[in-house]
């Protein structure tokens, strides 16, 4: 038995067709799966049950001897959101209750972290434990996973196996639930098929033409690939960086999915509102080092590419993975 939690979820829902494709069937999926908008994302996987996030924990305390592994992909991630008490009881205490089951009954645990956990990035980009202390998040999402990190880091008594993975600018199919939360490339695809036109944040400082800030956005099937090959290898615990490790501009963002759209380019600029300018982001970019001495080997998505599988396959169809 696989336990995957968030799993109506984006990410959590492509992890399941990874895990079936692969052929684990015996899933136990674990989200509220009271918001019917996300029901397509699961609906057609093969899986054993479906228990409430809220139920889990009596339903892990009885059923721990047939689980093999816990993937804890669940999580509040508004990053517009600021009740603090939100991200404490669904994010980080949720968090710490799974870590320490998985303790207790002698569980191996890959979780979600973060590229939120960076803040601004002044401290770069590294997923060197040392660092973790000192990283400043911009917003209580991005707080409640590095409290957990640190926490994490700081517990004497961890599962045999365990890795976080701080997930980078995460884009693919899935995603249609998550509305203002759903990817660039979502957002892009949708504006441009009803003004046939984009509009893209100018740059508010000198050293980034407009449109050239940079994102590491990485298609979610290269995250369920790398979260897969973890779970075979049981290996090398740590928290890990997960994006590509190239940054792109939303320029190329942009022109390659008016391309797969096959629409003649249209960008337009405009301010970055000012309740979030001080905070906007003008470069991300995962260091990868640690994860392919981890051995993880695996050419990732380029941006072409992967724009082009899921824009073709997945949005212009309404199919999903």
């Amino acid at each position: 038995m696989i336990v995957v939690t968030g799993a109506a979820g984006f990410i959590g829902s492509c992890l399941i067709s990874k895990l079936n494709q692969e052929h684990f069937n015996d899933l136990i999926l674990v989200d509220d799966f009271s918001k019917t908008e996300k029901s397509a994302n699961f609906i057609s996987k093969r899986f054993t049950a479906q228990i409430h996030r809220n139920d889990f924990f009596s339903w892990l305390n009885e059923n721990h001897r047939f689980v093999e592994f816990i993937f804890h992909i669940g999580a509040r991630t508004d990053t517009a959101e600021f009740n603090v008490e939100i991200f404490n009881t669904l994010n980080l205490n949720y968090s710490k209750t799974i870590w320490e089951k998985c303790v207790e009954f002698g569980l191996p645990l890959i979780y979600a972290s973060s590229a939120a956990t960076y803040g601004d990035g002044q401290k770069g980009y590294d997923d060197q434990h040392s660092l973790v202390e000192s990283l400043i998040p911009l917003n209580p999402y991005g707080e409640s996973k590095n409290d957990f990190d640190k926490w994490v880091l700081k517990q004497e008594k961890k599962p045999y196996f365990w890795a976080g993975f701080k997930f980078f600018n995460v884009y693919g199919p899935n995603e249609y639930h998550k509305k203002r939360m759903a990817s660039v490339i979502f957002h892009s695809f949708h504006q441009i098929k009803s003004t046939g036109k984009m509009k893209l944040f100018r740059s508010h400082r000198p050293d980034f033409k407009d449109g050239e800030q940079k994102r590491d956005f990485v298609y979610v099937k290269d995250v369920i690939s790398v979260l897969y090959y973890f779970m075979r290898l049981r290996k090398h615990s740590a928290i890990y960086n997960l994006g590509t490790g190239a940054a792109r501009t939303f320029l190329d963002l942009t022109k390659n999915t008016f391309k797969a759209m096959n629409v003649s380019e249209n960008i337009e600029f405009i301010d970055t509102p000012l309740d979030i300018r001080d905070k906007y982001q003008y470069f991300t970019e995962a260091n990868i080092a640690k994860l392919r001495e981890a051995g993880y080997f695996a050419p990732f998505y380029s941006l072409e590419n992967g724009i082009e599988d899921y824009v073709k396959n997945y949005l212009l169809t309404g199919k999903y993975f």
